[in-house]
């Protein structure tokens, strides 16, 4: 019998168990090089356990080194375990390492992996982001009897000690009433103690996790995708674990919410009931984070959608549009009554983030802009940035109104991927975790294929630098300790790493086109001839 993986048998379980040491690797590491609130109610920042760890520079040191280590080892799992299960060619070989229906091993391995490599992260200290921290602190806003939407966090008492990033100073709240009511709750819960905080914060997180496991494979089934390949590239992708898990982000139980909402969706194309329930749950979702407003358009166009049938008369799309702003301006409107924040989230989605500095290409963009324009006419640098990223804001909204009003419709899945992405291609922000929003679509509605496809590796090559690039940016050390130093050292390790893995390593390397001999290479990723069949017949 053949072996599943072209550079010899190799176990599926042993990725696993690999996988699994990066994730411990990342855990440990965290513990020196985390965040943590320096303030009273911390049972960390009082105590003396973590000195070797986070005081002393050789213990910095290594937990940095360790946990950019288990970084890449866990990606180089991801990578291979997609290898020896045939995810990455949307096939699994007939001849599995145990009797049975492939597809059903591939799923278990999958399920093992993705509980082993998230439950070390339970325990990390918050990394790759620190903003769950002002999750807390604008939950505390809110029990204070302010409104997020029009107070920052520095309204607070102690705020800087709580470990709430400057930025949310004075800037707006940019999450969903309902998230805001939940984030309340687990300030009273907790008593403000940020470890137990970041557990419940956690805990949400899995149940957004739970739900895309749930969604993702059904969504691929209708729409034609390989469901283990999908569950692999958009659930169990290490950037998950890096900025949703360890860095614990509310993106989870959105992204999740918006997926099952549109499986319901389409799974109830002539039962209304099942549909309304997909509108609820997608409004959850904009409670959540607002932002997944501008996929309502496309939930209507799903209810009517047929792939064999692109044409949709308007009046049918306007009573969809009706009924999808009844039910989800239903949800919007009690979670604002019972939150007592009403619809503040409006002006607040369009002016959150303002006192980040844009340093995404189209935020770039705008800042020169500005600064020309201010060079000649003095006119100051922000306000023609500003002036440039609102005509960023009406593309955006330009295109979303061209995918949902077009004679033939597009599915409506890949309408609200393109939207999105255009989206956060053209905000003056830009956050690594929001590939996070359109992966999953992309990847159920078989938009790429997974085979060796510039998607492919560019999504591989996008999983490496972010990883890199956010435990470099985001590490956290003492003020006695010298930063540079440290970001200098994990910055070689991480380059070496990446390059390694991107070139030189025999088994991953074939899965980018930048060696000489990439051909050939990638042709020893493709399974045996007798293991493959075609799409056709899938």
């Amino acid at each position: 019998m053949m072996g599943l993986s072209t550079f010899g048998h190799v176990h599926p379980r042993r990725h696993v168990t690999v996988g699994t040491l990066g994730s411990l690797l990342i855990m440990v590491g965290s513990w020196g090089v985390g965040w943590l609130p320096s303030n009273q109610l911390s049972w960390f920042a009082h105590s003396t356990i973590l000195n070797p760890l986070r005081v002393e520079t050789s213990g910095v040191i290594s937990c940095a080194v360790a946990m950019m280590l288990g970084c890449l080892l866990l990606i180089r799992s991801w990578l291979r375990l997609g290898q020896d299960l045939r995810l990455p060619t949307l096939r699994i070989p007939p001849s599995s390492i145990v009797s049975g229906e492939p597809h059903v091993h591939a799923r278990r391995y999958l399920s093992h992996a993705m509980i082993a490599w998230m439950t070390p992260l339970m325990l990390a200290f918050p990394i790759f982001s620190r903003d769950v921290y002002s999750y807390l602190a604008q939950g505390r806003v809110l029990h204070t009897g302010l409104n997020p939407y029009e107070h920052g966090v520095s309204s607070l008492s102690g705020w800087f000690m709580q470990g709430a990033d400057s930025i949310w100073a004075e800037s707006p709240s940019p999450y969903g009433p309902l998230f805001l009511l939940m984030a309340r709750g687990i300030w009273v819960v907790t008593g403000g103690v940020p470890e137990a905080a970041i557990l419940i914060f956690r805990l949400i997180t899995v149940t957004g996790l739970v739900l895309c496991w749930w969604a993702v494979p059904r969504l691929a089934r209708r729409f034609g995708s390989n469901q283990e390949w999908a569950l692999w590239v958009a659930v169990l992708n290490p950037l998950t674990a890096f900025y949703l898990m360890a860095g614990v982000h509310n993106d989870s139980l959105m992204t999740g919410l918006l997926l099952a909402g549109f499986l319901l969706i389409g799974a109830g194309r002539d039962r209304w009931g099942t549909s309304t329930a997909g509108l609820v749950l997608i409004g959850v979702s904009i409670a959540i984070k607002p932002l997944t407003v501008l996929t309502l358009p496309f939930a209507g166009l799903l209810m009517l959608y047929r792939p064999d049938q692109a044409r949709v008369r308007y009046r049918h799309r306007a009573a969809a549009w009706v009924w999808c702003l009844v039910v989800v301006g239903a949800v919007m409107t009690v979670a604002g009554a019972v939150s007592g924040l009403w619809f503040g989230w409006i002006p607040a989605m369009l002016t959150s983030g303002d006192a980040a500095f844009p340093y995404a290409p189209f935020g770039l963009l705008g800042l020169g802009v500005g600064w020309l324009v201010d060079v000649v006419f003095n006119t100051g640098l922000r306000p023609v940035a500003d002036v440039v990223y609102t005509l960023g804001t009406a593309a955006s909204l330009g295109l979303v109104a061209y995918l949902a009003l077009r004679r033939r419709v597009i599915n409506p899945l890949v309408s609200t991927a393109l939207a999105l992405t255009v989206t956060i291609l053209l905000a003056p922000i830009i956050q690594p975790w929001y590939v996070l929003w359109v992966i999953p679509i992309y990847a159920v509605t078989r938009v790429w294929r997974g085979t060796m496809e510039w998607q492919s590796w560019t999504v591989y090559l996008m999983v490496v630098a972010l990883a890199v690039v956010g435990v470099i940016d985001q590490v956290s050390v003492a003020q006695w300790i010298p930063i540079l130093l440290v970001r200098g050292i994990i910055l070689v390790v991480g380059v070496a790493g990446m390059v390694y893995l991107v070139l030189f390593d025999r088994a991953t390397a074939c899965l980018f086109p930048f060696r000489r001999d990439a051909r050939q290479a990638m042709r020893r990723c493709e399974p045996p001839s007798e293991l493959t069949t075609t799409r056709e017949s899938e």
